[in-house]
């Protein structure tokens, strides 16, 4: 290894093969990393391929280095912030509740008061 490369340490390197698993990246003449398909994206990664191809210059984060066996594992999602959240989408708990809600989204305790008081009625009663 030409420089010191540390676990935590942002580098940059080149995608040199492609694997259904992950891909390997140079990082300097005799350094080679592996990036696994998690760690690939923030999303899901079906394809490899239609996320990077051999050549790509890219940023990887050292996540582990195996002195024994020389291994290397290294992220490009960890190496990037990640997407912010999409807000608009709103809670079922924080929805303003109409006059008329539907039985299925009523939560229990609303709900409560209301089967005590239909159990009370005598019309609903089974004799």
């Amino acid at each position: 290894m030409g420089n010191k490369l540390e676990v935590g340490t942002i580098v940059e390197g080149k995608v040199t093969g492609i694997q259904p698993y992950g891909v390997f990246v140079s990082l300097d003449e005799e350094t080679q990393g592996l990036v696994h398909i998690s760690e690939i994206t923030h999303q899901y990664v079906k394809n490899i391929q239609d996320h990077l191809k051999v050549g790509d210059e890219v940023k990887v984060k050292i996540l582990a280095i195996d002195e024994d066996s020389g291994k290397i594992s290294l992220s490009i999602r960890a190496a990037k912030e990640p997407p912010k959240r999409n807000r608009t989408k709103k809670r079922i708990g924080n929805a303003k509740k109409s006059e008329k809600t539907p039985a299925g989204f009523n939560t229990l305790k609303e709900k409560l008061q209301e089967w005590i008081e239909q159990s009370k009625r005598e019309d609903l009663i089974k004799k």
